[in-house]
């Protein structure tokens, strides 16, 4: 891809663990992201605008139903589903995006430092959609993944953890609304669903924010370290024994 930096290359003395391991810019990726990530996050707002015209919908109706009319109620409904909708279609563009971002942040992360990964490399992708472990696995990932592509000291991983926390706590907050919001039947059990899916559009807020931030952070790391060359010295032959 033109315009793409040109990555110095490990030399034959850098051992590379598995094959396909090399540099490769991600900084593509990474400005796709970035515009899909503001896409998400402006779809969230506007699901939060369109919650909270449900919840006051729904409120007028358990104070004095005769208050709403069904035109009030369509029109909080129609836009609480444009709502979900665009933030369905920008997710899944996200993810699919994301993986790619992922998986080449940590091929070059192999280059960079062959033994410093907990999981293989399958796990890179393999970790978000296997049961339990995907509590885990992404976020040990890009642990080691952030590590590795540290060019001097190690860095604060604070905007790893608060990624993936705040990612974490949208992700079971929409799973509980989403069961809420399907059982509910009475008009007071409607308004405490709605509001659980508004916290959850809330914290994806948040967690778009975050990931955001996670990803130019880490890929502005990669592009410094790639940059710099190799950090491991030549070898030197019939060097003296001591």
């Amino acid at each position: 891809m033109s315009g793409m930096p040109a990555y110095p290359q490990p030399s034959a003395q850098m051992p590379v663990p598995h094959p396909g391991a090399y540099l490769k810019s991600p900084n593509g990726l990474s400005k796709a992201l970035v515009i899909l990530f503001g896409a998400v996050i402006a779809a969230d707002l506007f699901a939060v605008v369109a919650g909270i015209g449900q919840i006051g919908v729904v409120g007028r109706v358990i104070d004095d139903p005769g208050s709403v009319s069904v035109a009030d109620a369509d029109s909080a409904d129609s836009l609480a589903f444009v709502a979900a909708l665009l933030q369905n279609l920008f997710r899944l563009a996200v993810i699919v995006v994301f993986l790619c971002w992922f998986w080449r942040i940590r091929v070059n992360a192999e280059v960079f430092a062959p033994a410093d990964h907990t999981h293989k490399r399958g796990w890179t992708i393999g970790g978000w959609f296997c049961p339990i472990v995907n509590w885990w696995f992404p976020r040990a990932i890009a642990l080691d993944c952030w590590h590795a592509s540290t060019n001097g000291p190690r860095r604060s991983t604070a905007l790893v953890n608060w990624w993936w926390g705040m990612f974490t706590a949208s992700w079971v907050v929409t799973w509980i609304s989403s069961r809420q919001y399907t059982g509910a039947e009475t008009p007071e059990e409607i308004r405490t669903a709605l509001a659980s899916v508004l916290l959850s559009d809330v914290l994806s807020v948040a967690a778009g924010v975050l990931a955001l931030l996670f990803v130019r952070r880490l890929t502005a790391m990669q592009n410094e370290k790639a940059l710099a060359g190799p950090s491991v010295p030549p070898i030197v032959p019939n060097l003296p024994t001591y």
